[in-house]
């Protein structure tokens, strides 16, 4: 049964710390060892919880001058989920794209400017892209392969401003329904994360 984006409301009101800026990915059959290859990251200490991450990587976004990104990963059943506070490497084609050989790449990004991405690629081809704050402009090579699941998880197809505008929230339903995983409080709350950093380009 596929969620609303209404369902997924508690993420803004729970963590507001990373609710402001944030890039969600899930990459099917990667362990968190060989995405980070891909992504030519270098490995770091496990996290416990969101809260660790969030500190952690505006940390190292200090310290790197913002020249390296934090990313945080655990595997969620045939998934690896990797999050970025205030990142948005996953939405990147020049890093997605190459690091989805053979594989498929649901990410989803937003920032406190109100900008926002939703990314599907299977190996190496960009299947569907779109700012989730305007679901009309679509490319990829299957830009209307989701419109179901985009219209059941709440995307606006079709309207103008919308009220409440949940756009951020069906992007989060509308990966879980590509993806059969769902994000809970409980995931982002008692997760020990792999840890890494890459360098953003």
């Amino acid at each position: 049964m596929t969620k609303p984006g209404a369902d997924y409301t508690w993420f803004e009101d729970d963590f507001p710390d990373i609710a402001e800026a944030y890039c969600f990915t899930l990459v099917r059959g990667l362990p968190p060892a060989e995405l980070t290859s891909r992504l030519e990251g270098r490995p770091e200490a496990p996290l416990q919880g969101i809260a660790a991450v969030v500190d952690a990587a505006f940390a190292q976004y200090d310290l790197a001058e913002g020249k390296r990104q934090l990313v945080a990963m655990a595997t969620v059943g045939e998934w690896t989920l990797l999050i970025e506070p205030n990142g948005y490497l996953g939405v990147t084609e020049e890093q997605a794209l190459p690091a989805s050989a053979g594989t498929s790449w649901i990410s989803h990004f937003s920032n406190i400017n109100a900008l926002g991405t939703f990314l599907w690629a299977e190996d190496q081809v960009l299947r569907l892209c779109f700012d989730p704050t305007l679901p009309d402009q679509r490319w990829g090579t299957t830009p209307d392969a989701l419109l179901d699941g985009m219209r059941r998880t709440g995307f606006h197809l079709g309207e103008e401003d919308p009220e409440p505008d949940l756009s951020p929230q069906a992007a989060f339903a509308l990966a879980e329904h590509v993806t059969g995983v769902a994000i809970t409080p409980a995931l982002l709350q008692d997760t020990t994360f792999t840890c890494a950093t890459v360098r953003i380009r």
